[in-house]
């Protein structure tokens, strides 16, 4: 069986990878029995790898008035207005295992605004989304929104964050063509 290269460039892991990093990534195989490819494309460059696991790990993991089925939800809208192949079905896999329901994940994946939100919910994804399609637009209006659907100013922040990395990895996760685990489509199914 031949392996798919990760990307569409032609960019080696470090070798040897450091102890953090190996103790990062075997930290991921035990927990979802596999490295994701994002974390392998950056390992060329383990400054790099070490800069967007620290990002990724406090908007995703760390605490906040999100969820982080929440997180989840804005990574996959952000992603299907991208239409990053990457990152929706890494993501997409992850919002089915949070939230055990494979009907809303791939109903957000597809067209959130079809998906059964609460209203905090439906007011989150429309502010993460006009954020990624008109930014230039974004006004006091938009915050307003979130504050009437029970966020905190704290809770703007973060859904701002969010909406923003996965602005810029989806966008680098398609420049350079990462092919996503074979593994997520299957998960939470």
């Amino acid at each position: 069986m031949t392996m798919e290269p990760l990307t569409a460039l032609d960019l080696a892991a470090a070798h040897p990878l450091d102890d953090d990093i190996r103790a990062y990534f075997d930290k991921c195989t035990e927990k979802l029995g596999l490295i994701p490819n994002v974390l392998q494309a950056y390992a060329f460059d383990q400054a790099k790898l070490r800069a967007f696991m620290a990002m990724y790990n406090d908007l995703m993991l760390a605490p906040s008035g999100l969820s982080k089925a929440e997180r989840e939800m804005i990574a996959v809208a952000v992603s299907a207005e991208n239409r990053c192949v990457y990152c929706l079905t890494a993501h997409g896999a992850a919002l089915r295992q949070l939230t055990g329901d494979p009907i809303l994940a791939e109903t957000i994946a597809q067209n959130w605004r079809a998906a059964r939100l609460d209203p905090r919910q439906r007011a989150m994804l429309a502010f993460a989304v006009k954020l990624t399609r008109h930014p230039q637009d974004m006004a006091e209006a938009d915050r307003a929104a979130l504050r009437d659907a029970g966020f905190t100013d704290r809770d703007i922040w973060d859904i701002s964050a969010v909406a923003a990395f996965y602005n810029m990895s989806n966008r680098l996760a398609s420049a350079v063509e990462m092919l996503p685990n074979p593994e997520y489509h299957g998960m939470a199914r």
